[in-house]
């Protein structure tokens, strides 16, 4: 299930201090050192927060418990590949006793639920191997159920076993399908006469063949023309493969883990943003809110079973040491002048936790490079930006002038350092760059964006509108209080503004268009928003405990680390436009529509609209606030937008290809049989191709940079490559094209702002 939107608007602890009553208490008790107790700690000290501080907690009674109890084995089981109906029933018995075992201090229904499931995955693991040994035969006519809510669970055993052995087929046959169709292309290449054959003799017996183009330019390593028999082996093998694997991670999955599910299920019955955050995954929350951590800025990937780098993130102290390079592969962690530790076996995460750690401590890094030779590279950590996350620029040359463009992934802030970096600050240095460069409007791109920081939204508003009321914040006790923008007495940017929006621009980013649009200062353009209009706070969980029961857990070595059991991120307040209405399920309804690529998928998945744990829709009195007067028409904008939406084949090929999605959504059956398979995927590839002809058809738009940023652009060849990738992209996105034709539709004797707009 998709979590896009779980995480995305918090609020500085300056901003709730108000609230602080919530969490005046302590819970004190006697604890022993068992996981078990500290588990049942957790979830208690969670109800205690969700009861003192949650906009609108619910009832803990038998509804509360039969959602926990259905989301849960849903998640454990999402496909009804490890359960029986027997599993079922039997955990049927607690679907209404989960608010009697939250009361009674027990978690009873998780122990039995971890028992079954890992009964069933070590079952699992036995047969698949024993099921992926024979050959399968693709001429039959089975057809395979993939939407699990229109199967039961398997009778029995036996019934489990034949349905992954239906499943795994299915894995096979779309891999044996790709695998036929490399091999094609092979030939044909071969068949041109355009390439020698040379057989290379290796170590011992083994040899390699070798194909070399006739102008030297394309070598094929390792080509051999295989017959079917051998493809539908190989796929077997490469299936099989991959569920070692799986299988390996899901040893690897601690019950902590499977725990944090199950408290999450507990929380999300709440509100779907409402979440439990064990400490490692707090920690990673925060460097994702912040766009840095403490590393040494090298991007890794798991290969094969091992641990090798990817890419030295520019400027990072990986990069400045200079010896760590792109393919080598890690061995080895240490810290400083400790014994290092062998990672292998460990996963990504684990190795990642063992490079990262205090600024301007080393860790030397035992790696093996391409060649085979062996170093030991030490590294001082340093603080490492991701650059991925910020606000970026760049300048659209169009027929009516240059345009501004501004990409901002999330409304990113540092909470927990006061230099950092702030989406707001990089935002109105983006637009102080763009009308530097006499941009003749900008188009601000949020989509895709879930949001993020409250303040930040609130203070980004005032860069195109000056002081005024920005949005309207409720707890579920005291009067609305309205949060205006007052960093700047007046707007930095007073021209034309169209902000792109899709169904993933959620919460801070719906903030933002909303604002714009009741102040009439913007034209939101794109499709309908997520909906979520709830504002979160992380909780520390620890602040709840009493000294002595925080001492035993600190001297705990089966606890979490550093003593320490998480946090809560609580929804604590909604949000509402200054025209008094709720984004909350709604979401923004775009200015001017535009076809959105994830209109075939259920709202269920990519909106909050039909969440069964969402907060509704309401409204409340409107802010005192004047409008901008600074858009024309905004009617005759959508028609001329229109008019040249339905004329453009790829707009009409996104619209056939939502109703093909929507039609197998709702039908989402395969069938095993090789020719109808194919069949079925070329149907299935037919839209995307013709899209791809399209978008290498079409004429990129003519994008730089910002005259301010080349220097330190052109200063780094990585920074280069990736810039010039960053610009290509762009250039063929017929959103943002669009977009620039609406901004060349505003008329411009009506797109100045009345400086000062807001009501003091």
């Amino acid at each position: 299930m998709l979590k896009f939107m779980r995480n995305k608007i918090l609020i500085p602890l300056l901003l709730i201090g108000a609230l602080a009553a919530f969490f005046s208490f302590k819970y004190s008790r006697v604890t022993g050192q068992t996981s078990d107790e500290k588990r049942k700690l957790v979830v208690q000290m969670v109800m205690k927060v969700i009861n003192g501080g949650h906009y609108s907690p619910k009832e803990l009674d038998d509804t509360f418990s039969a959602r926990v109890f259905n989301k849960l084995v849903k998640e454990f089981d999402y496909d009804k590949l490890y359960f029986t109906q027997q599993d079922r029933a039997k955990l049927g018995a607690y679907e209404f006793k989960i608010d009697d075992e939250i009361k009674g201090n027990s978690i009873e229904f998780f122990d039995s639920l971890d028992a079954i499931y890992m009964r069933r995955s070590m079952g699992v693991e036995k047969y698949y191997t024993e099921i992926l040994a024979r050959p399968f035969n693709f001429e039959g006519h089975e057809i395979l159920q993939l939407n699990p809510d229109k199967k039961d669970y398997a009778a029995d055993e036996t019934q489990l076993k034949e349905r992954w052995g239906q499943y795994l087929k299915y894995r096979v046959l779309a891999k044996y399908v790709d695998l036929k169709s490399d091999q094609e292309k092979l030939k044909e290449k071969l068949d041109t006469g355009s390439y020698k054959k040379y057989t290379i003799k290796g170590k011992g017996d083994t040899s390699i063949t070798v194909y070399v183009g006739r102008d030297k330019t394309d070598t094929i390593k390792g080509a051999t023309i295989k017959t079917n028999a051998e493809l539908e082996a190989q796929a077997r093998e490469d299936i099989r493969k991959s569920y070692d694997r799986y299988f390996t991670r899901m040893h690897k999955w601690k019950d902590d883990d499977r725990f944090t599910a199950y408290v999450d299920a507990i929380t999300e019955t709440e509100d779907p943003h409402t979440q439990y955050f064990p400490p490692d995954d707090k920690k990673d929350f925060d460097v994702s809110m912040s766009g840095s951590f403490v590393g040494i800025g090298a991007k890794l990937s798991p290969e094969n079973d091992k641990v090798t780098v990817s890419s030295i993130i520019v400027g990072s102290p990986a990069a400045h040491q200079g010896e760590l390079k792109a393919g080598d592969e890690i061995t080895k962690v240490g810290q400083g002048s400790e014994t290092p530790v062998d990672i292998t076996g460990y996963e990504l995460n684990d190795v990642i936790k063992l490079i990262r750690g205090p600024k301007g401590s080393e860790v030397r890094l035992t790696v093996k490079r391409m060649d085979g030779s062996t170093r030991v590279i030490p590294i001082k950590r340093g603080v490492i930006e991701i650059e991925e996350t910020f606000a970026k620029s760049a300048i659209i040359k169009s027929k009516e002038g240059p345009v501004g463009y501004i990409r901002l992934p999330e409304f990113y802030a540092d909470f927990n350092h006061t230099s950092g970096r702030t989406c707001s600050a990089d935002v109105a240095a983006e637009v102080k760059k763009l009308k530097e460069a006499g941009v003749t409007g900008i188009i601000l791109d949020l989509r895709d964006n879930g949001g993020g920081s409250l303040g930040d939204v609130v203070d980004m508003a005032g860069i195109f509108v000056g002081r005024g009321p920005v949005v309207q914040v409720k707890n579920n006790a005291a009067k609305p209080t309205v949060l205006p923008a007052q960093v700047y007495d007046s707007a930095l940017y007073t021209g034309p503004l169209v902000i792109m929006v899709n169904e993933n621009s959620a919460s801070a980013s719906e903030i933002l268009a909303a604002a714009m649009q009741d102040y009439k200062r913007a034209v939101i353009v794109g499709a309908n928003t997520y909906g979520k209009g709830t504002v979160q706070k992380m909780v520390e969980l620890d602040q709840m405990v009493d000294p002595m029961t925080r001492l035993q857990m600190m001297g705990d070595s089966t606890g979490a680390q550093g003593g320490s059991i998480g946090a809560v991120k609580l929804t604590m307040e909604k949000f509402y436009r200054i025209n008094g209405g709720s984004t909350q399920l709604k979401g923004v309804s775009p200015d001017i529509t535009i076809p959105d690529a994830y209109d075939g998928y259920d709202d269920e998945e990519l909106g909050e609209r039909h969440n069964r744990s969402a907060l509704p829709w309401d409204d409340i009195d409107a802010a005192k606030y004047k409008t901008t007067n600074s858009l024309g028409n905004l009617k005759q904008l959508a028609t001329l937008s229109e008019s040249r939406i339905v004329t453009n084949p790829t707009f009409k090929l996104i619209e056939e290809n939502a109703e093909i999605v929507k039609k197998k959504r709702d039908d989402n059956k395969i069938s095993l049989n090789e020719t109808e398979f194919k069949r079925e995927q070329e149907q299935l590839n037919a839209t995307s191709k013709k899209l791809e002809e399209l978008q290498k058809k079409s004429i990129a738009m003519d994008m730089t940079n910002p005259p301010a940023d080349l220097g330190k652009i052109n200063d780094d060849s990585t920074a280069m490559t990736k810039n010039k990738d960053w610009l290509k992209a762009l250039s063929k996105d017929i959103y943002i094209s669009e977009s620039v034709n609406i901004v060349n539709d505003l008329p411009k004797s009506t797109s100045k702002v009345n400086l000062g707009t807001g009501m003091k």
